[in-house]
């Protein structure tokens, strides 16, 4: 078992910057592969980026180049760091851990979500 708990969204002007957090606990954060969700109204979840135990990042195309996924496994936490946002990066983002096995399998862990909204 695996709690997630995310913070650090909020409101931001476009071009603006925001770093999500997300802490866990109850297992070997070690041990999974974490992942960076988000979803607006209306739209299935989306991936936005991934990181292995070992530090292997993947992202989402539409991410690549702004957002950067890191972990701190003495902490048992994975942050997101979002550059450059644009309103179309509004939504609720979600952490979740999960395995990588050449494609990314979400685990039924989920934090509660943190809105995430970019508008002048």
């Amino acid at each position: 078992q695996v709690q997630l708990v995310e913070s650090g969204g909020g409101l931001v002007q476009p071009g603006g910057s925001l770093r999500l957090s997300c802490a866990a606990s109850g297992s070997i954060f070690s041990y999974y592969t974490m992942g960076w969700y988000r979803q607006v109204p209306g739209k299935q979840r989306e991936l936005v980026a991934t990181i292995t135990g070992g530090g292997m990042t993947d992202y989402a195309e539409s991410v690549k180049g702004r957002f950067t996924i890191s972990r701190d496994n003495a902490k048992n936490t994975v942050y997101l760091q979002m550059n450059s946002l644009k309103p179309e990066d509004t939504a609720v983002y979600y952490c979740n851990a999960g395995r990588y096995s050449n494609s990314y399998y979400p685990y039924d862990y989920w934090g509660q979500g943190t809105q995430v909204t970019v508008s002048s």
